[in-house]
């Protein structure tokens, strides 16, 4: 059972969202907060596999609630997922940073939101197409360094090419076609990048790669 905690300051959001996720069989709603601080505060009463969170709140914004989700280890098995009703903004780099697992736009189809549950929910990075293809051009348009941490070093050539190909946002099945590799090695090289390079998850691993230079616009 998927366990899902609600943070968003509009109660009818709420409602619409426990009222459709309550009808998978599962899926679990097991709280709903009004803002980013009643939010973090029944993450560690319940300790929920996903949180919902809204990027814009009272008292403690959507933002500011992931980064203290994501620095507490008592809650490091919440992977966020980061709602909007905006495209792309100065947020969403902001809600990367701070640790979300995802970023999802408000206007999502069901079938994908659902998806982006269950995708979130296993511990794998989600953002809707639309945020990947301008987050992807955000970076590509901007300089990137000419040096890299020793950290990056000490990954092995394929774990580079997994981490190049998790840049391009092909998923693990994909990752191990083009690798001729199966998708538990490809999983195995992924895991172990993320590991060398102290990623939280894959949405943190895409934006280590374009900081530190491992994927270019001509990579992309």
């Amino acid at each position: 059972m998927i366990r899902v905690l609600l943070v968003d300051d509009q109660p009818l959001i709420r409602s619409g969202f426990r009222a459709f996720l309550d009808l998978e069989d599962d899926i679990e709603v097991v709280a709903e907060a009004a803002n980013g601080q009643e939010g973090l505060e029944l993450a560690r009463e319940h300790l929920p596999d996903i949180a919902l969170i809204d990027i814009q709140m009272p008292v403690l914004d959507g933002i500011e609630t992931t980064r203290r989700i994501a620095a507490d280890p008592a809650l490091t098995g919440v992977h966020v997922v980061i709602l909007t009703n905006y495209g792309l903004d100065e947020y969403v780099f902001n809600a990367l940073s701070a640790g979300a697992a995802g970023f999802l736009v408000k206007d999502i189809e069901p079938e994908d939101f659902l998806h982006a549950v269950r995708v979130a929910a296993r511990g794998d990075a989600l953002l809707a197409p639309s945020i990947t293809r301008k987050l992807i051009n955000r970076y590509v348009s901007q300089p990137l360094p000419s040096t890299t941490g020793p950290a990056l070093g000490e990954l092995t050539s394929r774990e580079r090419e997994a981490v190049v190909l998790v840049a391009q946002g092909l998923s693990n099945d994909e990752i191990a076609d083009r690798m001729v590799i199966s998708p538990l090695t490809a999983k195995t090289h992924i895991n172990r990048a993320m590991t060398k390079l102290h990623a939280r998850d894959r949405t943190q691993l895409v934006i280590l790669a374009y900081e530190a230079g491992l994927v270019t616009p001509r990579n992309s």
